[in-house]
């Protein structure tokens, strides 16, 4: 009789075995998901933030953290992030030093290098990378308008798209107020997803 039991062990170790593993493997993935940074949990960490009870040295911490958890996440979620109402909040009660700061710390890895790329390129080619950003500003403002029309990313004048076509986007970026890096920012990181997709540059030719 034992050795039908003797026969089955190798089955019952791999059984087990694999349960083990399973068990392993949606661990970490559940581990990995709670790490993962998300719009709703940024969203929640400003939601509570008072920056009135901070002394200066405690704004900057914050602030640096605050940076670390918005580079964590994809365009879409630091869209979603700068729609809200707690993120209009924070940048209202931020001085120019603290603004100027948190742009530096926020600004995507190979934004100089998009910037030095937009300044060689021709007009036209710069005005068609300014427009195609600000659409996908304007369509993400109307999507979050559905749900809340007090809740939209800031507007990009026609005088800014105009400088940034005429000046070149680093040269106007460097000499703005720091409430104006603040604001074109977001711009900023549209032109770059823009000009990484590149296709922008090719509407309007014909077939080769």
């Amino acid at each position: 009789m034992s050795r039908p039991i003797t026969r089955r062990m190798p089955w019952l170790y791999a059984l087990a075995a694999l349960v083990v593993a399973w068990l392993l493997a949606w661990g970490g993935y559940r581990w990995a998901d709670s790490r993962r940074m998300t719009a709703e949990k940024v969203s929640s960490f400003l939601a509570g933030l008072d920056f009135s009870k901070l002394s200066k040295e405690q704004r900057a911490r914050v602030l640096m953290e605050l940076a670390a958890k918005l580079n964590a996440l994809s365009l879409e979620d630091r869209r979603r992030v700068r729609m809200g109402r707690e993120w209009q909040a924070l940048f209202k009660g931020l001085d120019d030093e603290e603004k100027s700061a948190f742009v530096e710390a926020t600004l995507p890895t190979g934004i100089k290098q998009m910037l030095n790329a937009f300044e060689e390129l021709p007009p036209d080619k710069r005005k068609r990378t300014v427009d195609a950003a600000v659409k996908q500003l304007q369509e993400a403002r109307q999507q979050a308008a559905t749900g809340a029309s007090d809740n939209l990313p800031p507007v990009v004048s026609d005088a800014v798209r105009e400088k940034a076509v005429r000046v070149g986007l680093r040269a106007y970026f460097s000499g703005s107020s720091a409430q104006t890096k603040a604001e074109l920012a977001p711009l900023m990181e549209e032109m770059q997803h823009v000009m990484e997709n590149g296709r922008i540059f090719f509407q309007g030719r014909g077939p080769r």
